[in-house]
């Protein structure tokens, strides 16, 4: 990634990222105010640059089709997800990405493995697949709620001790199993404050707009609050791996969240690289063809060919306008 760009995105990122092997504990490690110096102003242009940049890369990933890519997006109640993604994929060809939000499992979910039915969601290639939530759910919300357990079904010896640290480990080797077959993954934890939680629940509340946002499941859940933050600590620390890394963004201010976002989703599709693919000689000459006969139909006046000066390498390919005619 030689691209200026690509170290900028790379040096903003860089403590975002949950070193592999590391032990977190979130309310040490990680700060949901922490805003790398930047002022909001300063987001606008950042924010632009980063959608900029997903629009390039992402034509080039379709066009290459030998890549998919894999957003994990985790966050507590009221974290932003859904506005971070419309503002992030803004600037994206719809066709090229798919967003899959994730509830309470159905009953045939039930009855399947615990990645079934997010294995069914995972991007084709040439494809960026977004996961509203995600299979990290089954480490999350079904420890805290551990009678889930039994709504999945699983044999009495499997939920005996070492649960979660197996369910760990099969995430991680599904994970590589994806990447060794050209499907990148990277995951995004929005780490809200309590205190911000609480206010985006008061607007939630006092904002008739926002009524329909708001659900008394959600403070259920808030009082549960230390027990999530073990969790999404136990879960950072196990899970995130070279080939698969977790990026913990602070969430408290949108404007910032939405910038690291769209940084570590952009640096994701600047490492793969993805290239436009080249036509073979057969290809190139129906091509040529197909040009030559364009360029005799132009109207008197009109370049043959108005883009072949936008491309010095037009030449090559047989990209030529039209000689001009000599006067006198």
């Amino acid at each position: 990634m030689s691209d200026q760009r690509a170290e900028r995105i790379a040096d903003l990122i860089g403590p975002l990222r949950v070193k592999p092997g590391s032990k977190v504990r979130l309310d040490r490690d990680f700060d949901p105010r922490y805003k790398a110096g930047l002022k909001k102003r300063d987001g606008i242009e950042l924010l632009q640059t980063g959608v900029s940049l997903l629009a390039e890369y992402q034509e080039r990933l379709a066009a290459q089709d030998t890549y998919g890519v894999l957003l994990c997006l985790q966050a507590l109640d009221a974290g932003g997800k859904d506005g971070t993604i419309r503002h992030v994929m803004s600037g994206v060809n719809p066709q090229g990405v798919r967003v899959s939000s994730f509830k309470v499992p159905s009953t045939e979910e039930l009855d399947h493995d615990y990645l079934w039915r997010y294995a069914k969601r995972l991007p084709t290639r040439g494809e960026i697949a977004i996961f509203n939530r995600s299979h990290y759910e089954e480490v999350l919300v079904v420890r805290v709620h551990p009678e889930n357990l039994v709504r999945q079904k699983l044999p009495e010896n499997a939920r005996g001790p070492g649960l979660w640290d197996r369910r760990y480990q099969e995430i991680n080797h599904w994970e590589r199993y994806l990447t060794d077959n050209g499907f990148k993954v990277v995951k995004i934890f929005l780490n809200l404050s309590k205190e911000e939680q609480r206010t985006r629940f008061l607007k939630r509340i006092d904002l008739p707009e926002k009524n329909w946002k708001f659900s008394a499941a959600d403070v259920r859940e808030r009082r549960r609050w230390d027990d999530y933050q073990h969790a999404f600590s136990e879960m950072l620390s196990a899970t995130s791996t070279k080939w698969a890394p977790w990026y913990v963004v602070p969430a408290d201010r949108k404007w910032f969240a939405r910038i690291c976002a769209a940084a570590v989703l952009a640096h994701t599709l600047m490492d793969i690289d993805p290239q436009y693919p080249e036509v073979g000689e057969e290809a190139r000459e129906d091509l040529l063809v197909t040009k030559r006969d364009l360029e005799r139909e132009a109207p008197a006046g009109a370049p043959a060919d108005p883009y072949s000066d936008r491309h010095p390498s037009a030449g090559a390919t047989g990209r030529r306008d039209r000689p001009k005619k000599k006067r006198g």
